[in-house]
């Protein structure tokens, strides 16, 4: 676990620099033309600490120009803190804790949340699976039933699974996830959803779902198992991970977050994406979570007013 007396949550010199190391690993560079040559810190003490000089485009910069935190007037000990609470939390961490951990407003705390969760997703993430490895497939369904207003009756429970939020979850077994929110559960979806995703020489376990049958015979096997008839196991044949997986991620929408807008879902599903593809099995501890988040800040802009997003499927 992280030191939470490191100087990097307490003392803004430190957090900036440290920031700096992280995002300029190779010394600083222009985020307007480019330019790694040239560059100058800028000298007075009337300008804030950090704030770099290029002499090729005549422009001025720091190390949050160009990444989720550019023009945010939250200091970087408290970005530094949000990074380590969010990435140390198996199940995630509402705005309402983070507004009274690091004593901001709560309307800050989720919108820095939410940058927060667009510095976990990967912009151009690498496939799961490849020879001998499996990928398990599922899918669930989040939300209550939707409601609709009936003349004379008034608002009216909308139930069954068409009026919920899809996710389609993958998960390399002993690996990496990456799940999607989608609009239909259909052999189409399916298909670009592991073409995207998953390497075809994988072996793809699911269940007996029918909309995984075509799809599954481009890749070199697919197994699945029947659950209707109580069968979770059939030798390594299982999709224990994913349903592991979905677990914790049930557990952090409604024990944590309770409500999730439809906007939103992909955000969050990239943040429950993100700590399980860096858990502490694959050797990824509280501190080096949080670097990779500070890493993934860059190439990356989120304004108050276009928080939604996330990760499409191809």
């Amino acid at each position: 676990m992280a030191d939470l007396q490191s100087p990097i949550f307490t003392n803004e010199d430190a957090a900036r620099e440290a920031l700096e190391g992280v995002r300029w690993p190779n010394g600083p560079y222009c985020p307007h033309c480019g330019a790694t040559d040239r560059i100058a810190p800028v000298q007075g003490k009337k300008h804030r600490p950090g704030l770099y000089y290029c002499n090729h485009c005549k422009g001025t910069f720091t190390a949050t120009v160009g990444t989720v935190f550019e023009r945010s007037k939250v200091p970087l000990t408290k970005w530094w803190l949000a990074s380590h609470l969010m990435g140390s939390s198996k199940k995630g961490m509402s705005a309402h804790q983070l507004h009274r951990m690091l004593g901001v407003t709560y309307k800050t705390a989720w919108f820095m949340a939410h940058r927060l969760r667009a510095a976990m997703a990967e912009l151009d993430p690498p496939p799961l699976g490849g020879k001998d490895k499996v990928v398990e497939a599922d899918e669930t369904f989040i939300g209550k039933p939707d409601e609709i207003f009936v003349s004379g009756r008034g608002w009216q429970s909308v139930r069954g699974y068409k009026t919920k939020r899809k996710v389609i979850a993958l998960v390399e077994r002993g690996g990496r996830a990456r799940s999607f929110h989608v609009e239909n559960l259909d052999a189409d979806t399916i298909r670009k959803t592991l073409g995207a995703n998953v390497i075809l020489d994988s072996r793809l376990h699911t269940d007996e779902a029918m909309h995984y049958r075509v799809p599954g015979r481009a890749f070199a096997k697919h197994e699945a198992v029947n659950h209707s008839a109580e069968e979770y196991a059939r030798g390594d044949v299982t999709t224990n991970s994913v349903e592991g997986y979905f677990s914790i991620f049930k557990r952090g929408m409604k024990g944590v977050y309770h409500h999730c807008g439809e906007q939103h879902l992909q955000r969050y599903l990239d943040e429950f994406d993100f700590r399980y593809s860096n858990r502490s099995a694959l050797g990824v501890e509280d501190a080096e979570r949080c670097r990779k988040i500070i890493q993934g800040i860059a190439g990356k802009r989120l304004t108050y007013r276009r928080t939604t997003g996330g990760r499409k499927v191809a």
